[in-house]
């Protein structure tokens, strides 16, 4: 994907500022317990998404995180396409009082390359 270089500064800047998780070690995390949340948006999120992730969009997980995890010091992970908006995510988490955040290196796309569990979100009938 070709970022704007607006894009890439932020990101840049966010990322000096969280820690980053690979795969395995995420996917270690989880099985101990660890609540992982996807930002990407909707559509992406439905159609696949690592399995045991909930989902958060990056859209409103500043709304919605202190009701989800209530406790700030409280482990997570968080990931997206490729890890540019769960580090951006992560940081905003952070000014929010989050101690314990991590963003996936690689996102969705190192964990599909590492043959990672994956599942998609149920659809409706109409």
């Amino acid at each position: 994907m070709d970022h704007s270089p607006g894009f890439l500064k932020i990101v840049e800047h966010a990322s000096k500022n969280v820690r980053e998780v690979s795969v395995a070690d995420a996917q270690a995390k989880m099985k101990s317990g660890v609540p992982v949340f996807d930002v990407r948006e909707d559509l992406e999120y439905s159609a696949g998404h690592a399995k045991g992730a909930r989902h958060l969009g990056k859209g409103i997980i500043e709304r919605d995180i202190e009701k989800t995890v209530p406790d700030k010091s409280a482990e997570m992970i968080l990931y997206c396409g490729g890890g540019f908006r769960s580090a951006l995510a992560a940081d905003a988490l952070q000014k929010m009082g989050y101690t314990n955040v991590w963003s996936m290196a690689g996102g969705w796309r190192a964990w599909n390359e590492a043959g990672a569990p994956v599942e998609q979100a149920a659809t409706r009938a109409c």
